[in-house]
C-alpha cells in the first residue's frame, strides 16, 4: 500500500493491491497551468516545468480521512478533472470526465516520496517536452510504454466493470465534486505566466 495525502495532513488515503501503472514526468501546459492555479508551482513543477505522474487505476484509491475536503476544477469544458484537496491547495491527481476511463494520474505532491522508486520503479517516462521550460528540452522517452500500460489499464477496467468502483465518481457517473470550470481568460493568464 502506498500512502496519500495532501500537505496538511486533513486528507489521507493509500492505493491498495497492486497493478498496471506509469511513471512519467509531463510538461504540457495545463499541468503547468493546474500547478499556478493552486499557488502551488514551486512544491509541483521542477525547474522545466515538468510535472511527476503516477497513473495507476481508480479503483485502487482509497480515501482515509478527509473525502470531504476533495474539490475539483477542469482547465476547459472539456479537459481533464483535476482534484485537490481544498484545505491546503495540495494537487491530488487527474482523471478524464468519462468515468469509464477509469485512471487517475496521481501528482507526486500527495505521493510517499521515500517509497516512490520501491512502489514504482525507476523508469520514468518523460512527455509532451516540446513546451517543456528553458532553452534546452529535455528529451522524449518511453511515450510507447506509456501509451501501452494505459490502453491495457483501460481495458482491463472496462471489460471486468471495475470502473464502476472509483471513489471519484457516483453510481450516475458523475464526479462526487461539482468540478469547477475556468473561463478562457483565467486559462490564459495562467499558461502566460511563464
Amino acid at each position: 500500500m502506498h500512502s496519500i495525502q495532501c500537505q496538511c495532513g486533513s486528507v489521507r488515503g493509500q492505493l491498495e493491491g497492486s497493478g498496471v501503472h506509469n511513471r512519467l514526468i509531463c510538461h504540457c501546459t495545463d499541468c503547468q497551468a493546474f500547478a499556478k492555479f493552486l499557488g502551488k508551482a514551486a512544491e509541483v513543477l521542477d525547474p522545466q516545468g515538468g510535472t511527476e505522474i503516477v497513473q495507476v487505476a481508480q479503483p485502487r484509491l482509497r480515501f482515509l480521512h478527509g473525502e470531504d475536503r476533495l474539490s475539483a476544477v477542469r482547465l476547459s469544458e472539456k479537459g481533464m478533472v483535476r482534484w485537490y484537496a481544498s484545505c491546503c491547495n495540495t494537487p491530488i491527481g487527474n482523471t478524464m470526465a468519462n468515468p469509464k476511463i477509469s485512471f487517475i494520474g496521481l501528482i507526486h505532491s500527495s505521493l510517499d516520496h521515500a517509497q516512490m522508486d520501491k512502489d514504482f520503479g525507476t523508469n520514468i517516462a518523460i512527455l509532451n517536452t516540446d513546451t517543456a521550460l528553458g532553452e534546452i528540452k529535455p528529451k522524449q522517452r518511453g511515450l510507447i510504454g506509456v501509451i501501452t500500460r494505459f490502453i491495457w489499464l483501460l481495458v482491463t477496467m472496462c471489460i471486468s466493470g471495475r470502473y464502476k468502483n472509483s471513489p471519484l465518481f457516483n453510481a450516475s457517473g458523475s464526479p462526487r465534486v461539482v468540478p469547477s470550470i475556468l473561463t478562457s481568460r483565467e486559462l490564459a493568464q495562467l499558461k502566460d505566466d511563464a
